[in-house]
């Protein structure tokens, strides 16, 4: 963590507490170091801190629609990359059916989301199942397939040069968001053993290795996924949204980084899934408008009805990168103090790269090049 100077300090017109009762016709701006970690101000501001009517240069917010790039061949290392950097590749992968070939990751650990498709994940430690709402997380240098019932499309997240583990959940303990004893490992059941020799004979296999994201081929005269058992303290584990148990406060909204999932070096994965509204008056119903000034903010929108955002639907992906405020679509601010439901329905994967990432050259299409333009005043008094 950066070293701040304490500061605590109030001028002019506040809230004694950070997102709660703010003064009558105030917008709230947080500005923060180190994601929500580190020290943080908060402005009070007579119109929304998204209120710009022209945007130029390289930094604008934007938008992806991954459901309109193209399936992919039936191995992971032909999925589109969408954004990268030094210490992490973001890429979607339109697949389906059975991997013809065995993938092993030599760059770093590899991370799964299941956006949609059910089927089997083998690998060097045996079988699991797998369906939308999965998490896979596969060590580096693990040897694994996927056999999906279907077309499929997977989130992919590799710590390049890194590995995924646990974050710290300090006062609320290592039970709190999800009991580590809801982790699946693979197991060798039937279904592994099976697949060792279908039809009953060996086969040739190949294991197509990256490694500096370039692919090398190994070819088998036999299935070389097939261990007899294992022991010890590495494997993937699988994790479903629908265990995960978020924390939340009736009287305070809390930042994204308390739902943060998964840690890797140079970045986290955060998960949102359903969860209560604050019900205090005071208190914010929205996220807060904020200055992310240390990381740059990925966000992919799995299911439901995404409240902070217009315009937005599953498979789509917001980009915004560190330096400039952004928060709450104009429809959105219309429930800042007052709720319209009683929760939240919504599933979505945030990632935090604490290194700037880089867009890659995607398919005509996908992008929303009006993205930039979703926050304008217009916007506003048309939502009202």
């Amino acid at each position: 963590m950066r070293r701040s100077i304490p500061l605590p300090r109030s001028e002019g017109v506040t809230s004694r507490q950070a997102h709660a009762d703010l003064p009558e016709g105030t917008y709230e701006r947080e500005l923060g170091r180190d994601g929500f970690y580190g020290a943080a101000s908060q402005m009070y501001h007579r119109r929304p801190p998204t209120g710009w009517i022209d945007w130029q240069g390289p930094l604008r917010p934007r938008a992806f629609d991954l459901n309109r790039i193209g399936r992919a061949a039936g191995n992971p290392w032909s999925a589109a990359t969408v954004l990268h950097n030094a210490h992490l590749r973001y890429r979607f992968w339109r697949t389906g059916g059975s991997m013809p070939a065995l993938a092993r990751n030599a760059d770093g650990d590899d991370l799964l989301f299941v956006h949609a498709g059910t089927g089997a994940f083998y690998c060097d430690y045996g079988h699991l199942t797998i369906r939308a709402g999965d998490y896979v997380v596969i060590p580096r240098g693990t040897m694994w397939r996927t056999a999906f019932d279907g077309d499929a499309d997977v989130l992919l997240i590799e710590a390049t040069n890194g590995g995924y583990g646990l974050p710290d959940r300090g006062m609320a303990g290592p039970h709190a968001i999800f009991d580590p004893a809801v982790l699946d490992t693979p197991v060798i059941d039937d279904a592994f053993r099976a697949q060792q020799t279908p039809d009953g004979k060996e086969e040739v296999w190949q294991v197509e290795i990256k490694r500096g994201n370039a692919v090398s081929t190994v070819t088998y005269p036999y299935n070389p996924l097939d261990a007899v058992g294992w022991h010890g303290d590495l494997a993937p584990v699988r994790l479903n949204v629908a265990d995960i148990r978020p924390i939340v406060s009736p009287r305070y909204h809390l930042p994204p980084s308390v739902h943060t999932t998964f840690a890797a070096d140079r970045f986290v994965v955060c998960t949102f899934v359903p969860r209560p509204i604050e019900s205090d008056p005071g208190a914010l119903k929205v996220p807060f408008f904020h200055n992310n000034d240390d990381y740059d903010e990925v966000i992919f929108y799995h299911r439901g009805d995404f409240f902070s955002r217009d315009g937005i639907a599953p498979g789509m992906v917001t980009f915004h990168p560190c330096g400039f405020t952004h928060g709450p679509h104009p429809k959105a601010l219309q429930g800042m103090l007052k709720a319209r439901k009683a929760a939240t329905d919504e599933y979505a994967v945030m990632l935090d790269a604490r290194d700037a990432l880089a867009v890659s050259d995607l398919p005509a299409g996908v992008e929303n090049g009006d993205y930039v333009n979703s926050w304008r005043p217009e916007r506003a008094k048309a939502a009202e």
